[in-house]
C-alpha cells in the first residue's frame, strides 16, 4: 500500500507526490517497488535489502541516497514460536524525497501517524521525522514489554497451580523474543549515536535525541530485567521437575524393594525341595504371616530412614 503525506502542518493525505511530501510503503507489491525505484532512481538494492527479516539497524549511502534500517517491534497475529519480534523499517531520503518502506503492517506504524495527526505540527525536517520514529520505535517496546510481562505472570500463575509443557513452552517462547527485543534495541542504540554525528543535527532535534536515548536506555534495561526474571524462573521450575522426578523414582524404587521380599518368599516356599511345611495345613497362611511381616518391617525402616 502506497501514502502520500503531507507535513507541512499536520499529517494531511495528498492524491500524488509532492517535494519534501512522506511517502509511506507499507507491505509493498514487486509493482510498486518497481515503480519507486524507476520515478526516483533509488538504488535497486535499497528495498530489498528492506525486505530481508534478518536486516540489522544500520545506515548506508549510495549515490546520493541515504538508507536507514530501524528494527522496531511486530506482533504475529498467526500462533507462531516466537510471538513478539521485530521486523526492520526502512527509511530512505534524498534531497525532497523521503519513503519509509516496511513489509509488514504494524501497530506502531499506525500508531505514528495517528498521533502525528493529533500533534497537528507536521515535521521540521527530514532528520525531525526519522528521530520521532525513533522515539516511537521506543516507546513501543515497553509497550510491548508490558504484555510479555503480564504473559509472564500468567504462566508463572499456572505453574504454581501445575506443571504442564503448555506453559513452560509459552515461557521459552517469550524468552526467544525477549533475547530479539534486547538485540534489536542495542543495533538501534547503536545506530542512533552513529546518526547524531552523520545528520544536520539542530537544537530542537538533539532535545528529541536526549528523549530518544532515555527511552532506549529504559527499554534496554527493562528487557534485561525482564529476561534476567524469565531466566530465573526457568531455572527454579527446572529444579522442581528434577526434585520431582527424584521423589517419584524413590518411591518406585522402595514399591520395588518391597515387594521383592514377598515375591522373595513366595519362590522359596513354592520349591520343589523339602523344607517341612509340604503337609502343614497352614502352611500358605505361615508364608503369607512370614511375607506381610517382613514387608512390614521393612516399610518402617524406609520411614525411618525417609526413604518413602
Amino acid at each position: 500500500m502506497k501514502t502520500f503525506w503531507n507535513t507541512n502542518s499536520g499529517l494531511t493525505a495528498i492524491p500524488e507526490w509532492q517535494p519534501n511530501c512522506w511517502i509511506q510503503l507499507t507491505c509493498p507489491t514487486e509493482e510498486e517497488q518497481r515503480e519507486m525505484e524507476k520515478r526516483f532512481s533509488i538504488p535497486d538494492y535499497f528495498i530489498s535489502d528492506i525486505s530481508d527479516t534478518d536486516e540489522r539497524a544500520r545506515y548506508e549511502y549510495d549515490d546520493g541516497w541515504m538508507l536507514i534500517i530501524l528494527r522496531i517491534p511486530y506482533v504475529k497475529e498467526i500462533r507462531s514460536r516466537t510471538p513478539y519480534t521485530t521486523v526492520p523499517l526502512g527509511i530512505i531520503h534524498k534531497r525532497d524525497v523521503t519513503i519509509t518502506v516496511c513489509f509488514y503492517e504494524t501497530n506502531m506504524m499506525l500508531d505514528f501517524v495517528s498521533y502525528q495527526q493529533k500533534r497537528g505540527t507536521g515535521f521540521t525536517d527530514y532528520v525531525d521525522m526519522i528521530f520521532r520514529l525513533f522515539l516511537s520505535s521506543s516507546v513501543w517496546y515497553l509497550k510491548r514489554l508490558k504484555q510479555i510481562s503480564s504473559l509472564i505472570d500468567k504462566a508463572k500463575r499456572n505453574l504454581d497451580h501445575e506443571i504442564n509443557n503448555e506453559s513452560l513452552i509459552g515461557l521459552s517462547r517469550l524468552q526467544d523474543s525477549l533475547t530479539y527485543f534486547a538485540t534489536s534495541i542495542r543495533g538501534n542504540e547503536n545506530l542512533l549515536a552513529k546518526l547524531k554525528f552523520k545528520l544536520q543535527v539542530d537544537e530542537l532535534d538533539a532535545d528529541l535525541i536526549e528523549d530518544v536515548n532515555i527511552e532506549m536506555s529504559q527499554a534496554r534495561e527493562t528487557t534485561n530485567i525482564y529476561s534476567d526474571i524469565l531466566e530465573s524462573t526457568m531455572d527454579t521450575y527446572s529444579s522442581i521437575i528434577n526434585n520431582n522426578m527424584n521423589n517419584v523414582m524413590r518411591t518406585l524404587t522402595s514399591v520395588s524393594i518391597l515387594m521383592m521380599f514377598p515375591t522373595l518368599i513366595a519362590s522359596l516356599f513354592g520349591m520343589n525341595l523339602i523344607n517341612g511345611m509340604e503337609h502343614n495345613p497352614f502352611g500358605f497362611i505361615i508364608a503369607l504371616v512370614i511375607s506381610v511381616a517382613v514387608s512390614g518391617l521393612i516399610w518402617w525402616i524406609f520411614r525411618h530412614k525417609r526413604l518413602i
